[in-house]
């Protein structure tokens, strides 16, 4: 009866060991078969920056085209604005062109294959989305909050559309003129500037419409207006990651060059070859995935460019410039005259050392202080209260620094 019994218990020892084997292996089998599944999860999993293209299309020609840089363990997030004019050497045909001569509706993965090389970086993900289809985004998710330094009237199919000053809350239906329209005589700068901070109001308005989108009856559909190559799965486990960002660590880097007529047209030729951004896009990278906190970039500070020259498209030159070391210029345009002889740094940040810090960037001695204004909301309103620092370019501004001071 002995024997039995210990015969019994080693039986049960066997079974217990064998159920133990074949459950762990399933998890695995389980776990390799959602890795491949879901090339999000994979490449959360393998501890990588997530890299989405984005392009807002307009008659099947991109109006808009953004790289999004995503690291989940620190939230933080950048986005690069890729020019259409950027005028680049297309290995495919080995001439130069434009880098959205290669664009085709439906298939832009030749498209993709350029930011790429521009870049410096493999895009895991692209989603292109018609501007027909933003809009029923956008009124899915109750629209998008965008600020308007000046009011804006247009006359759209013979239909007045009005833009008050402030912040306003865009619908369907107006975001699409706001992120088309050109106003006369404007700078070209400002087109895009428009469509950029747009793009970031309608990241934020997403992740803050999260448990909305998550609704099975929506879902789907807010989906569906979206072209990518991904899953129904990983389309949704993108959202959720998307609606982790941190939107107050957030900004847009525009890849600049060199302004230059070719065939007739203004094109951009990058600087350096196109060596320039590469550096930006790696060190991008490593402040993305860098856990570490700074003082000076713990959160990001707004900039507002005024220019106060008679040189043209000043101001969004140097927006380019203070957008690359991490601030987010939240307004160009023109100071109230053209005469300033020297340039100033306004600073409402009430962070001691930020704006020697700041103001050293363009080599600026000049640094006024002024009341944030943030006691009151209407004071919000007014556009010299909502940025941290406003720099008024004065003559003594070469592009990049302010000389003789």
């Amino acid at each position: 009866m002995r024997t039995n019994s210990n015969t019994g218990k080693g039986d049960a020892s066997i079974l217990l060991l064998i159920l133990i084997v074949l459950l762990f292996a399933g998890g695995i089998i389980v776990a390799v078969y959602t890795l491949r599944s879901d090339p999000v999860e994979e490449i959360l999993y393998s501890d990588r920056v997530i890299s989405v293209l984005y392009v807002i299309e307009k008659e099947g020609k991109p109006l808009s085209t953004f790289v999004l840089l995503y690291y989940e363990k620190t939230q933080k997030a950048a986005i690069f604005d890729v020019p259409g004019e950027l005028w680049v050497l297309i290995r495919r045909i080995n001439r130069y062109d434009r880098i959205d001569a290669v664009y085709e509706p439906g298939k832009i993965s030749a498209y993709e294959s350029e930011i790429e090389r521009l870049l410096g970086l493999d895009i895991a993900f692209s989603i292109v989305i018609g501007i027909e289809n933003l809009g029923k985004a956008v009124d899915i998710i109750e629209g998008v909050e965008v600020f308007i330094p000046s009011k804006v009237e247009i006359n759209d199919d013979n239909n007045l559309v009005l833009f008050p000053s402030g912040i306003s809350r865009l619908d369907g239906d107006k975001s699409k003129i706001y992120i088309s329209y050109t106003a006369p005589n404007e700078d070209r700068e400002m087109p895009i500037f428009r469509r950029q901070r747009f793009f970031l109001g309608f990241l934020k308005r997403q992740a803050e419409m999260n448990n909305k989108l998550n609704n099975r009856a929506i879902l789907p559909t807010y989906l569906s207006f979206m072209q990518n190559n991904l899953n129904q799965r990983a389309k949704s486990r993108l959202l959720q990651e998307f609606a982790r960002i941190d939107m107050d660590r957030i900004n847009i880097q525009t890849v600049g060059g060199n302004l230059r007529e070719v065939s007739g047209k203004i094109q951009i030729v990058p600087y350096y070859d196109g060596n320039l951004v590469k550096d930006i896009v790696r060190q991008v990278l490593g402040t993305l995935t860098n856990p570490v906190g700074d003082f000076y970039v713990d959160r990001v500070y707004t900039v507002e460019i005024l220019n106060g020259t008679t040189v043209s498209g000043l101001a969004g030159r140097t927006a380019e410039i203070i957008r690359g070391f991490g601030y987010d210029v939240i307004s160009i345009g023109n100071a109230p005259h053209t005469g300033y002889e020297n340039t100033v740094v306004i600073d409402r940040s009430g962070v001691d050392g930020m704006a020697e810090y700041f103001a050293g960037i363009i080599r600026c001695k000049i640094i006024n202080q002024e009341s944030s204004g943030r006691e009151s909301p209407e004071a919000m309103q007014n556009i010299e209260y909502r940025a941290d620092f406003t720099i008024i370019i004065g003559r003594d501004f070469n592009g990049r620094y302010v000389t003789g001071n």
